[in-house]
């Protein structure tokens, strides 16, 4: 069976706007009111599901979605360098991030590799998606995004850092294990103001 696989970025939020490996942060005021807006444009779906993270689960929550958490759609692991800002990981651990960005097998920072990330989020998306219309709805971090559209288009790994996903955008994977289609980044529009 087709399925439709809809991927909705989170909100912005602070830990986004400085460069940090977030791990759990929260949307911030402006990123919840984002999400309200964008509310009246997100597509239909029989199936809702979200990351585990609160910035997932409020952003779903913003834009009115009954959501269920899957694991699988849990953000990139990034074991001590989580919280931390990339320009201070950058400069205490200089040959540590240079191997993050060149190896995909790398994990500098005792969290996941690229490799791992993909093949996880590649799991998943090969797994049955079963819903009465064929069609789900997830809200996921960008990294996990990112890593949707490398396994489905059989993409090398390093096409990952080339690829930008922007808050509260939807990207679209439609077909089924092994053949896939993309359509990346459409942005939901936010309400229009009364």
């Amino acid at each position: 069976m087709t399925v439709r696989v809809m991927l909705i970025s989170p909100a912005m939020n602070a830990a986004l706007r400085e460069a940090r490996f977030a791990g759990d942060a929260p949307l911030d005021d402006a990123g919840l009111r984002q999400a309200r807006d964008a509310a009246p444009a997100v597509p239909s779906a029989a199936r809702h599901v979200r990351g585990p993270s609160m910035r997932c689960t409020a952003t779903a929550d913003a834009l009115g979605l009954r959501s269920d958490p899957e694991p699988a759609l849990r953000d990139w692991e990034m074991g001590r360098w989580t919280g931390a800002r990339l320009t201070e990981v950058s400069t205490d651990e200089p040959d540590g991030v240079a191997a993050w960005l060149t190896d995909p097998a790398a994990a500098p920072h005792g969290g996941e590799s690229l490799l791992e990330l993909c093949a996880r989020v590649g799991s998943w998306l090969d797994s049955p998606h079963r819903s009465d219309d064929g069609q789900v709805l997830a809200v996921a971090e960008p990294a996990v995004i990112r890593a949707a559209a490398v396994h489905a288009l059989d993409l090398p790994p390093q096409a990952f850092w080339r690829l930008d996903v922007a808050p509260l955008t939807v990207t679209e994977l439609s077909g089924r294990s092994g053949r896939w289609n993309l359509r990346c980044g459409r942005p939901l529009p936010a309400a229009p103001e009364s």
